[in-house]
């Protein structure tokens, strides 16, 4: 009978088992074989070159740091005139829904070429379209108020609102604005009407009130309530008493409380960008914006606002005919002690 043959390895250790201790018995059956190295991926390996020599300090540029609230937006005087290009209708901005525009009967093209013309129409006359980051500044003032009024002729027209107002029910601003020097003050929250009582109010602004005094039949001041929430509009109307115990009864109709029409196009036109601000328009005979101020009265604000109603005031008060003739010459202005004045640009005067 064929023996079964016997690594010679296997035969030491079971043939001579008792003298080989357990351990090494083990190692002859399992052979030790050497430990397998890792292979380090390569995206994981150290770059073999050294890192390039940084500069030394007196060249190293230094690192930006980010803008502050008060760096984003500075407000600036306003470098052109305000507002829209036709004079305000009594029937517009009434908050109703305008009919939708056909294009019934235009190929595709002239379609399109209709629909861009509108949306430059619309949107493509914006002053304030690229103001940013106005709502931490200086209590959201927009813009800072000019020097001196806007020439009439470069002037645009403050648009027409429609709201009710202390006298009666609905009624348009563009009927009550149209003919005499106005006033405008606009805001949408009580911490507006603060800021352009700065503007304003008696106590901050006497000479403004003694020229509507004395100039009763050209001059006027308008107050104009946006609120937009109807629960509000509503608590206002409840309580219109008390804004009539505080005005005369011929100023109950120069009081609007206006809820819908004040579009974004319109808010954007005049500068009307943070809800929460109040501003001051002054308004010429032919309801043109001829010098605006936002949020609360800084320097000679103040004395510029009132300085141009003056000046609104004489310009109503000449005759149209004698306005327009050709003879008729502005009066020179007089010499400071150190000189002549600093001239004005083209849309100021």
């Amino acid at each position: 009978m064929l023996q079964p043959q016997i690594i010679p390895a296997l035969r030491r250790a079971v043939l001579n088992s008792p003298s080989i201790c357990i351990r090494c018995r083990n190692r002859t059956l399992h052979p030790q074989f050497p430990p397998r190295i890792p292979v380090r991926p390569f995206t994981s390996a150290r770059p073999l070159r050294l890192p390039a020599a940084s500069p030394p300090k007196s060249q190293q540029r230094p690192q930006a740091q980010p803008p502050k609230d008060e760096e984003v937006f500075i407000p600036q005087p306003l470098g052109r005139p305000i507002g829209f290009p036709q004079p305000p209708q009594p029937d517009q901005n009434t908050g109703e829904k305008p009919p939708k525009k056909d294009y019934s009967g235009m190929t595709l093209s002239e379609r399109n070429l209709a629909k861009r013309a509108d949306i430059v129409e619309k949107w493509g006359t914006s002053y304030f379209r690229d103001f940013k980051n106005i709502r931490k500044y200086r209590s959201g003032k927009t813009f800072t108020a000019n020097k001196a009024i806007f020439k009439k002729d470069v002037a645009l027209y403050f648009p027409n609102l429609r709201g009710w107002t202390l006298a009666e029910g609905q009624a348009d601003t563009a009927n009550v604005m149209k003919g005499k020097v106005s006033v405008v003050n606009v805001f949408s929250s009580a911490w507006g009407e603060t800021q352009v009582r700065t503007f304003t109010s008696k106590s901050a602004n006497p000479a403004l009130h003694e020229l509507l005094a004395q100039n009763d039949a050209v001059a006027q001041m308008i107050e104009i309530n946006i609120e937009e929430n109807p629960l509000k509009s509503w608590i206002i109307k409840m309580f219109a008493f008390q804004q009539r115990l505080s005005r005369r009864k011929e100023d109950w109709g120069k009081y609007f409380v206006v809820r819908k029409g004040v579009s974004q196009r319109i808010r954007e036109t005049i500068g009307l960008l943070n809800g929460r601000v109040g501003y001051v328009y002054l308004l010429d005979q032919d309801c043109k914006i001829r010098w605006a101020g936002s949020a609360d009265a800084e320097g000679t604000e103040v004395e510029d606002l009132t300085r141009g109603f003056r000046r609104l005031i004489d310009e109503a008060r000449v005759p149209p005919k004698v306005r327009g003739a050709a003879g008729v010459k502005r009066p020179a202005p007089k010499e400071k002690e150190q000189g002549l004045p600093v001239p004005l640009p083209v849309a100021f005067k």
